[in-house]
């Protein structure tokens, strides 16, 4: 079999990415050949003709970014990448979803050279994307003179109908709409296929009509094999100032006999075309039936022109850029440092101190104090929250909103889309250039923890405010007092959770927070004011940093008992520790504001701040799960296994058990009969 004369260049190069995903699902005898097949006419023609990136260096920061949201097509991605040159050889395609390749089943950021982000749960690439919008729009607001666009591009997405069922979708594309990010262009294959079978078994709403109603421009194409119409619908999405959809009608599979979805066939959805099948489809078009994974001549010198031509626009813009330093000298030192992700010098500089004579403040406000401080340092902190602005206490002051058609603003009002808000930030940090941070109520953390579990995943240093922490919340009620949502933050691998006992250990947290960059952290402030405690504005900075230390000790080598605590529940410790001793009992009060950090410890200082021979009595106002790992065998945990209820916080704290004459009865009993509880 050879090729049929008479394929252009560009049904050539559509072809190979094709069969490049079937020869490669088929090798590797798992993945989703049917979305590449279908898609790769308009993966091609946005690839070729409209985006703007470098394969030789893929972290352009004025590139247009892609995002493909349904990542289960990955091999579309991978396909087009090595054809295009970025930095992945012919032998890792052989190794796709194989240990240690760089072609895993889904894409990940950081992993293979051209991925933008880790997709595969659907509705997050989407959202993500429009954060990275966020970002492009933001950094040129501040950024861009005339004659210097700095940061002036696109952001692409790839989705497929699963996308579009997804809730965060909607939240992210109404934000999108209201924010009008004409920079955002969405390609929706759409296939009328789903993997339980045909779309309308589930799905029947019209998405133009939707995306209309968010305020976007919509365009479909009938064909999605007419590259001319595919090319005319990202011609007019570019010009357009909203964000667009360009929904393009496909055949998932498309050139398998037997497994396409011409005849609402789901069959290529998720599992290999097979050898026979795969035989067929080379037939259908033209192509060799041997040797696999096959990249005909005509195409690579292609390919290579349309590389040279990407790396010289970024040639282009680095030497325009030359020209911008010398022009504005002190902007471009604030760009080059916001986009290294290098913290300014003296950027701690003003974080506030307090002493213990000064009055009790709520760690939400010690948050508040601590943001305007460091904004001030660093131009790209920028954040909001999830429609709880004054009572979360993010307002960026000085510093406007985040709005059409002035971007510049640092306040960022989310609305009430916690989801699409994790989201965001995460597309705001793949982009790179700032710093944001977002927050909630602790309660509604379980919003938007699939986008804490894929920042985690990437190890992106999002900084997520969660206030109002406990069953303090009081007379709210069970809805909104957090239980077990601090154990479930605890549970993601690579998540630094940090619950602050005052307004020192606050600050404390917010350096540490701010100067990470290797993952996500998650502080947990309270509503209610806490007082400053003794010895924390002198052991807080590197006790908090090590996840926990002693904050004040017993008299004797060796404590008879330990108060581990957390948050509020540290003055509680502080309590308990004076009326132990009036009894003789000589305690250790631990403030242990970060597990994780702690975990992070030499051995040495583990044993040096939790000595095994004291019994230990641990108090946080929330589930008790995990807590048996510092409780120990000879230990207890004084916490909350059930809902909380509405009435005033006092009186929840007290029926809930959570006073200094209670922490003394259970280490009483521990000292009597030293077994677990």
């Amino acid at each position: 079999m050879v090729i049929q004369p008479n394929q252009s260049i560009e049904a050539l190069s559509i072809t190979t990415i094709r069969m490049l995903a079937v020869d490669a699902v088929n090798r590797a005898n798992s993945g989703h050949p049917g979305m590449p097949m279908g898609a790769a006419p308009m993966a091609y023609t946005l690839w070729s003709k409209y985006m703007k990136h470098s394969p030789s260096r893929p972290d352009w920061i004025n590139r247009d970014r892609f995002v493909l949201s349904a990542g289960h097509g990955s091999m579309l991605l991978y396909s087009l990448l090595h054809l295009f040159g970025y930095d992945l050889p012919m032998e890792e395609l052989k190794q796709f979803r194989q240990w240690g390749s760089r072609t895993p089943g889904h894409p990940e950021y950081g992993h293979t050279p051209g991925v933008d982000a880790t997709t595969g749960p659907l509705g997050q690439g989407f959202g993500m994307a429009v954060g990275m919008a966020i970002a492009e729009a933001h950094l040129g607001g501040v950024y861009n003179r005339e004659h210097y666009p700095v940061i002036d591009h696109y952001t692409y997405v790839l989705c497929g109908d699963g996308d579009m069922m997804e809730g965060v979708t909607g939240e992210a594309a109404s934000l999108a709409g209201h924010l009008q990010l004409g920079k955002l262009i969405v390609l929706y294959d759409s296939n009328d296929i789903s993997l339980d079978g045909d779309l309308s078994m589930s799905y029947s709403e019209n998405v133009q009509l939707r995306f209309a109603g968010y305020g976007w421009h919509t365009v479909r194409v009938e064909d999605g094999n007419d590259l001319e119409a595919i090319g005319r619908a990202l011609s007019a999405a570019q010009t357009d100032p909203r964000p667009s959809l360009i929904e393009v009608k496909t055949v998932i599979g498309y050139g398998s006999p037997n497994k396409s979805g011409k005849s609402g066939e789901n069959g290529s959805h998720g599992v290999p075309l097979g050898q026979e099948e795969a035989l067929l489809t080379k037939r259908f078009f033209g192509w060799p039936a041997e040797p696999e994974f096959y990249v005909p001549e005509e195409v690579k010198p292609h390919f290579a022109a349309l590389k040279q031509a990407g790396d010289r626009e970024e040639t282009a813009w680095r030497e325009m850029m030359g020209s911008y330093r010398n022009a504005y000298p002190e902007l471009a030192a604030q760009f080059d440092t916001a986009v290294a992700g290098r913290l300014p010098e003296g950027w701690d500089a003003a974080l506030p101190q307090y002493g213990p004579d000064d009055p009790a403040i709520a760690t939400r406000s010690a948050s508040e104090r601590a943001i305007q401080a460091i904004a001030q340092a660093m131009p790209s902190l920028i954040g909001g929250a999830a429609d709880l602005e004054s009572s979360v206490k993010t307002n960026i002051k000085g510093s406007g909103r985040l709005a059409f058609p002035d971007y510049a603003g640092r306040n960022v009002f989310f609305g009430v889309r916690e989801f699409a808000m994790g989201a965001a930030v995460n597309g705001m940090l793949l982009h790179r250039g700032v710093r944001p941070f977002c927050a909630t109520f602790l309660v509604f953390s379980d919003y938007l923890r699939p986008a804490i579990r894929l920042a985690s995943l990437m190890r992106l240093p999002a900084v997520y405010v969660f206030t109002h922490d406990s069953i303090a919340v009081g007379e709210d009620g069970p809805t909104h007092e957090p239980i077990e949502q601090l154990a479930a933050l605890r549970a993601i691998p690579g998540l630094t959770v940090l619950r602050p006992a005052d307004a020192n250990e606050t600050t404390a947290a917010w350096k540490f927070a701010a100067a990470q960059s290797d993952g996500p952290c998650a502080l947990i402030l309270t509503r209610q004011p806490l007082p400053i405690l003794p010895r924390t504005a002198e052991r807080a900075p590197d006790g908090v940093e090590r996840g926990a230390y002693v904050l004040s000790d017993g008299e004797g080598a060796v404590p008879d008992a330990l108060l581990i605590a957390t948050g509020s529940e540290v003055q509680l410790a502080l309590e308990a520790q004076q009326l132990l001793r009036r009894q003789g009992i000589e305690a250790r009060v631990v403030s242990m504001p970060s597990w994780e950090l702690f975990e992070k410890q030499p051995d040495d200082y583990k044993r040096a701040v939790l000595p095994p021979e004291s019994v230990r009595l641990t108090l946080e106002m929330g589930a008790t799960q995990g807590w048996r790992e510092y409780a120990g065998d000879r230990g207890a945990m004084l916490g909350i296994d059930r809902f909380g209820a509405s009435a005033p916080a006092a009186q929840l704290i007290k029926h809930f058990g959570f006073t200094a004459e209670e922490a003394v009865r259970r280490v009483e009993r521990l000292l009597k009969s030293p077994k677990a509880e």
